[in-house]
């Protein structure tokens, strides 16, 4: 669970100091709360807008009343990316105040159809989980619980559509639009170079390493020729790693503002530290593939355990990721079972 936002912090001032008021808002999920962000500016803008649901509302309001702000006078609503937890108030907070919405462009048919494109995303994870491992009562479970889950995001209507390199204008800033996938396909970060802040999202959390979960494209059909046991799996965590040493060569940045956790400086110290843990972890995934083959489900089982039902996709995500990492370097392989199981072999003399 990431940490809460100490509001006398150094980096809380200066964001204050910025025209920028963290606004935390609970969620029922166990990374914590998240970071909605105020833009006082004109636009009066909001950077995400937290789950759907009326304790998230409430606690808005509260915190926008505290500043002096309502919900109606929004002129401008950003959302970060495709998680429940950061869009979904997005319709109700635009429909009470009238402001566009804006979203990467790519993002804009999931967030319409959000129902339709939950369910796609929850039958391709459910085919991934079966070809690497997992039993299929844990899938069925898994599905039962991310349907449940749905009613905490709502479908959007994005009227504004954002692109890698576009500029969010407003009086006293200029926001960059990076494209950062890997923790979803859909991150997006915004940059003021000018005042060298960086509102991260879930790119970036000091508090906690984001999870590259393993998510079906945005660009895969919802129905077509490729069901969801066709679709290539994505390689989410050399995904993620691009896009950090991307980031990493950004700047100079001074204060990143994240979608959980308190906010931070040096995003070039914590990106090398995330860079060696993903590098630890992958070793540790060789020796045990190293001791015998194993599938992706016996991997994270022997680094995390019997996990409770709903991190069972988180973890296989992760161990996935670390494997993709391996073989890329030529340490490991994939291989098939007779049931159509993905297991993975350690390579005698690596190539690289």
């Amino acid at each position: 669970m990431s940490a809460l936002w100490d509001q006398g912090s150094a980096e809380a001032v200066t964001a204050r100091e910025r025209g920028i008021h963290a606004i935390p808002l609970p969620t029922p999920f166990g990374i914590g709360p998240i970071n909605t962000y105020l833009i006082d500016d004109d636009p009066l803008t909001l950077i995400d807008t937290g789950p759907n649901s009326g304790l998230a509302l409430d606690a808005l309001e509260s915190e926008l009343a505290r500043l002096g702000k309502k919900i109606e006078q929004l002129e401008l609503i950003v959302i970060s990316h495709q998680h429940m937890d950061h869009l979904g108030l997005s319709e109700i907070l635009a429909r009470r105040s009238g402001a566009p919405v804006c979203a990467l462009g790519a993002l804009a048919p999931w967030l319409t159809q959000y129902d339709d494109w939950m369910e796609a995303d929850d039958r391709f994870a459910a085919a991934v989980m079966l070809r690497h491992g997992i039993p299929a009562e844990t899938c069925l479970a898994l599905r039962s619980v991310s349907r449940s889950f749905r009613g905490w995001g709502a479908p959007t209507t994005v009227t504004r559509a954002l692109a890698e390199g576009d500029e969010l204008i407003l009086r006293d800033r200029t926001l960059k639009v990076h494209h950062r996938p890997g923790h979803s396909p859909s991150d997006t970060i915004f940059f003021d170079a000018n005042s060298r802040t960086l509102l991260a999202a879930d790119h970036l959390i000091a508090s906690v390493s984001s999870n590259p979960l393993i998510a079906r494209p945005l660009e895969a059909p919802l129905a077509g020729k490729k069901d969801a046991g066709e679709l290539a799996r994505p390689k989410s965590l050399m995904i993620y790693l691009d896009s950090l040493a991307k980031t990493r060569e950004m700047g100079p940045i001074d204060l990143i503002l994240p979608g959980h956790g308190p906010g931070f400086t040096d995003h070039a110290k914590l990106i090398d530290e995330r860079f060696r843990l993903h590098e630890r972890r992958a070793n540790k995934l060789c020796e045990l593939i190293t001791e015998r083959p194993r599938s992706g489900y016996e991997l994270a089982q022997a680094l995390w355990g019997n996990v409770a039902v709903t991190q069972a996709y988180l973890t296989l995500s992760e161990a996935l990721g670390h494997v993709d990492l391996l073989i890329s370097e030529g340490r490991v392989t994939e291989n098939f079972d007779d049931d159509g199981i993905a297991y993975f072999e350690a390579v005698s003399s690596p190539t690289n």
